[in-house]
C-alpha cells in the first residue's frame, strides 16, 4: 500500500497532458477579457521544491504527512474516472478536489485551470480554483475567481454541492451559490476589504440553507462588523443564533457565535486544540475577540502560538497570518 501511495501521488503531480479532444462540442470560445483568469499558471510565484506556498510571514509551507489510505483510494478512483472522460466537468472537479485533499494545492489549481479552459462558463471551476488560491496565499487571484463565479451564477438555479468528506449523517449542507459567496467573503476578509466581505457573507446567509449556514456566515459577519467598529450592528447580527439550533457540522462556529452573544465565556474556548480546521476556526475567533475588545497582547500571543501548529491551510490560520503580518 505504501508503494501504491507513492505511485499515485507521483502521478497526481505530473502535468496533465494536453487533452485536446477531437470532440469539441463541449468546448467554448474564451473571451479575450477572460484570458488572465484562464491561463495564470505561468506567472504564479515560484516556490522551493516541495513547498506549496510561502506564508505571509515568509515561512515555507509544506504538505502534511502521507495521506491516508482512504484519501489515496479516492484519488485513484477520481483519476481513473477522469482518464475515462477528461472533458466531463464533474470528472475534472472531483479529480482536482481529490488532489487538493492530499495537500497538493498547486496541482489542483492546474486541474481546475484545465477545467476553466474547457468550460469557461462553469462557475464551479472558478469556485474550486479560488479555494485553492486561498490555500496558497494567492488572495488577489482568489478574489478574481470568485468575482467571476459570482457573475456566472446570476440568474441560475442553485444546487446542493456534494462534500468530499460527508458528515456522519450523510447530509450535504452547502450549495454552489453558498460556497461562492462564502469563499468570496473570505477572500475579501483576507484583504481586509470589510465592506465587500460583509456584502458577500450577507448574500450567502440570505440563501437560508440551514442552521449550519446561518452560524458559519454569522461568525464572519459578526467579526467583520466588529472590525468596522459597528458593535451594535454586530450584536444584532447574532440575535438569530440560539443554543438549540440544528447544527450538524459547524459546532465550532455555533459556539463562537454563542460566545459573541455572551452565552459562552471566551475562557471556555481559549484552550481548544487548533491543529485541525474546526479548532483553527475557534482559535482565530477567540484571538479576534481579544483583539477587538482591546486585549491586543493576548490576541497576538494566541495568534503566534497558532502559527506553530500544522493547520496552515485552515482559513482561521490564514486570517491570523494576515493580522500578524500587518500589525
Amino acid at each position: 500500500m505504501k508503494n501504491l501511495k507513492y505511485l499515485l501521488l507521483a502521478g497526481a503531480s505530473v502535468l496533465i497532458s494536453a487533452c485536446a479532444s477531437e470532440n469539441t462540442e463541449q468546448e467554448a470560445t474564451i473571451d479575450p477579457e477572460m484570458e488572465a483568469l484562464v491561463t495564470p499558471l505561468d506567472i504564479l510565484p515560484a516556490v522551493p521544491d516541495g513547498v506549496q506556498a510561502m506564508s505571509m510571514l515568509g515561512k515555507p509551507l509544506y504538505p502534511g504527512g502521507m495521506p491516508s489510505d482512504a484519501l489515496i483510494e479516492n484519488l485513484a478512483e477520481a483519476k481513473a474516472t477522469y482518464d475515462a472522460d477528461p472533458n466531463d466537468p464533474m470528472n475534472i472537479i472531483w479529480y482536482g478536489r481529490r488532489v487538493a485533499y492530499t495537500g497538493d494545492y498547486r496541482r489542483a489549481i492546474e486541474i481546475f485551470t484545465e477545467g476553466i479552459e474547457k468550460h469557461p462558463n462553469d462557475a464551479r471551476m472558478y469556485r474550486h480554483r479560488g479555494h485553492r488560491y486561498i490555500s496558497i496565499r494567492e488572495i488577489d487571484r482568489a478574489v478574481a475567481d470568485y468575482q467571476e463565479a459570482e457573475r456566472l451564477i446570476q440568474g441560475t438555479e442553485d444546487k446542493i454541492e456534494p462534500d468530499g468528506a460527508p458528515n456522519p449523517q450523510g447530509i450535504f449542507l452547502t450549495s454552489t451559490h453558498s460556497n461562492i459567496y462564502y469563499h468570496l467573503g473570505l477572500a475579501y476578509y483576507l484583504k481586509q476589504d470589510w465592506e465587500n466581505a460583509l456584502a458577500a457573507f450577507q448574500a450567502g446567509q440570505a440563501l437560508g440553507l440551514n442552521d449550519d449556514n446561518i452560524v458559519s456566515t454569522g461568525h464572519w459577519i459578526y467579526m467583520i462588523l466588529r472590525r468596522m467598529g459597528r458593535e451594535e450592528d454586530a450584536q444584532a447580527s447574532v440575535q438569530n443564533i440560539h443554543a438549540d439550533m440544528n447544527i450538524i457540522e459547524n459546532m465550532s462556529y455555533h459556539n463562537l457565535t454563542l460566545m459573541y452573544k455572551g452565552d459562552i465565556p471566551a475562557e471556555e474556548l481559549v484552550n481548544i486544540d487548533p491543529n485541525d480546521p474546526s479548532g483553527a476556526a475557534v482559535a482565530y475567533g477567540v484571538a479576534n475577540w481579544f483583539l477587538y475588545n482591546g486585549e491586543t497582547d493576548r490576541a497576538y500571543d494566541l495568534m503566534e502560538r497558532f502559527m506553530e501548529t500544522s493547520s496552515w491551510a485552515a482559513f482561521g490560520f490564514i486570517a491570523a497570518e494576515v493580522d500578524l503580518s500587518i500589525r
